[in-house]
């Protein structure tokens, strides 16, 4: 008896864990690059810088504006809650006054920090759409990050087998181009929509990626399983015989000194690639005939030829 996995096969394509096109938010030539393609970046790392001169003489006017509206409002306060000298409503103004100019200030800061645009996140910098000189307006895409470790591996799933692959079932995923590679995993997605044109359902793996070996669009071999048989009788499919009704199998038997082939109707059930599993007719350690069985009769004499018991 042996464990027996039965899995599905699916081709998969492989995806950037993160892939992130980086835009601007303000308005202005590009003066300075800080990273070219293919850098390393970590969240918040500058990428470039676009002309700021203009914000920066709006914060500075704002800045004294809301300067002078918070000394007028600390000598109104003062003022109107210990001496009671002027009026309710130039007090309000005042603070108000006040509020607004520091929200005035805080924005434009806000704005002036954005002529820097920084990396959202950690990856590699795979492209940048723009150079020195180029004018950006808000929403002008600039540059694009891809994070590849970890990264996606994303197949389709026949919809017959729906009710076997979910969410957590061990998967195994190789590449043609990386023979020598199998990368083991789980099933970190599986959809709930069927395609209406493939009729299979996605799912998704994670997989690391350390070395970035693995590169975006690789064609991926996926291997999920669907159910475990942890103490199952198994033989090749070869040692299978298809009969009228039903399938049979020869087993070697030891009768008077010798060996003599022994008809035995069997069950088959769940068979993953070359091999089946008996679920009725066999016992472990029965031998089978697997050469030549399509010309044995029951109680035809056999001879063993090699180690696993062949005619």
């Amino acid at each position: 008896m042996e464990e027996f996995v039965e899995s599905v096969r699916v081709t998969g394509t492989v995806e950037a864990y993160r892939d992130v096109v980086v835009s601007a938010e303000e308005s202005g030539t590009v003066v300075e690059i800080f990273r070219d393609k293919g850098a390393r970046v970590a969240a918040g790392d500058s990428l470039l810088r676009i002309d700021d001169r203009l914000l920066r003489a709006q914060v500075d006017e704002a800045r004294a504006r809301a300067a002078l509206a918070r000394e007028t409002w600390e000598r109104r306060k003062r003022l109107w809650e210990e001496d009671q000298v002027g009026s309710e409503l130039a007090y309000l103004e005042a603070r108000y006054g006040a509020e607004q100019a520091a929200a005035g200030l805080a924005s434009l800061e806000r704005r002036l920090e954005r002529t820097v645009v920084t990396a959202p996140i950690e990856g590699v910098l795979d492209d940048r759409m723009v150079e020195l000189g180029t004018l950006v307006n808000p929403g002008t895409m600039v540059a694009r990050i891809v994070d590849l470790n970890p990264i996606k591996v994303v197949g389709g799933v026949p919809e017959r087998y729906a009710a076997d692959v979910r969410t957590g079932a061990s998967a195994r995923v190789t590449f043609d181009v990386l023979p020598e590679e199998v990368w083991d995993g789980r099933v970190g997605f599986a959809g709930n929509a069927v395609d209406a044109r493939s009729r299979t359902y996605p799912v998704e793996l994670t997989l690391p990626n350390p070395g970035g070996l693995v590169k975006p669009e690789m064609v991926a071999n996926i291997e999920v399983v669907r159910r475990t048989f942890p103490d199952a009788v198994v033989a090749d499919q070869d040692a299978v015989v298809r009969k009228e009704d039903g399938y049979v199998v020869f087993v070697v038997e030891e009768v008077d000194g010798g060996l003599v082939a022994r008809s035995r109707a069997v069950q088959l059930g769940a068979t993953q690639e070359n091999r089946v599993v008996i679920e009725a007719g066999l016992a472990p350690g029965d031998r089978l005939v697997t050469v030549g069985q399509q010309q044995v009769a029951n109680g035809d004499r056999v001879r063993i030829v090699g180690s696993g018991g062949d005619r």
